[in-house]
């Protein structure tokens, strides 16, 4: 057998090498989440021009080598197996983040598979492994942003409801329960700003998509989007750092949306 490292084509397992955020993805992480002034030392390391080269020659390399991040979870799966799953939340770097910022709520049978900035595309390929595989009760799915902001290349509305789509059949055809999740608020992606976007409609369109779909489909519908705007539709400034991914107070408001979308799909009267 070859070392993936090295591998071409199909091989018969791959590992989990660098699959992740480094240590320092997650330090930064940790310090934008809390609240008062961003710590100096993680800033530091944030915008170190050397540090940004290699995050990005890594990326690079990983996406492609691992474009979908199969291996991400792939050794968290694995200890999963035999165990009860109540529930997977599958999503991108606001349930990656999630997990970070509020634990209590990733116990007891919840568990969190996000990834930093994935796109609907990329969950779909990961879903089998991800969330059919730990035949949990329900996938909590929550993701958008990315597509908005082309991370994975241009896309169209209906490129991104098919994908939706075509994760809820797949867990509705394996005995999944659904929670669909709205897309939150932002007025400015900032890794895209070159692009002079404000993805304020593009996010109310398929929101009002997402809640007629899933209303339609007797899925739950967990509104996070009400719970984190403002007037104009951008996230509250009490709420987040970058206008697009909540701190620990963005995410205690997500929680009670959370616990009650879980505990209706559960047939639950509460979760602790």
């Amino acid at each position: 057998m070859q070392n993936d490292n090295q591998a071409v084509g199909m091989v018969d397992q791959l590992d989990s090498i660098d699959a992740g955020p480094t240590e320092a993805e997650l330090v930064y992480a940790m310090a934008s989440l809390a609240a008062g002034p961003l710590d100096p030392a993680a800033l530091a390391l944030a915008t170190d021009p050397a540090g940004i080269a290699a995050r990005a020659e890594r990326a690079n390399v990983r996406r492609a080598r691992d474009w979908a991040q199969l291996c991400q979870y792939r050794d968290a799966n694995a200890a999963l197996a035999g165990s009860p799953v109540r529930a997977v939340f599958m999503g991108d770097s606001i349930t990656e983040l999630w997990a970070l910022a509020d634990p209590d709520l990733f116990r007891g049978g919840i568990v969190g598979r996000g990834i930093s900035g994935q796109t609907s595309p990329q969950m779909l390929v990961r879903f089998m492994a991800d969330v059919v595989a730990a035949k949990p009760l329900l996938v909590h799915l929550l993701c958008g942003t990315n597509d908005i902001a082309g991370n994975t290349g241009p896309s169209t509305p209906q490129d991104y409801k098919n994908n939706v789509q075509a994760m809820v059949a797949l867990a509705r055809a394996n005995g999944i329960g659904v929670i669909i999740g709205s897309i939150p608020p932002s007025h400015n992606i900032g890794w895209a700003s070159d692009q002079g976007l404000d993805p304020r409609m593009r996010i109310g369109e398929l929101n009002a998509w997402l809640r007629d779909f899933a209303n339609g489909h007797g899925l739950v519908w967990a509104d996070y989007h009400a719970v984190l705007r403002v007037a104009d539709d951008r996230m509250n400034p009490e709420f987040t750092r970058d206008g697009v991914h909540p701190t620990r107070a963005g995410y205690r408001a997500m929680r009670q949306v959370a616990q009650d979308a879980l505990a209706q799909a559960l047939g639950h009267s509460s979760l602790q």
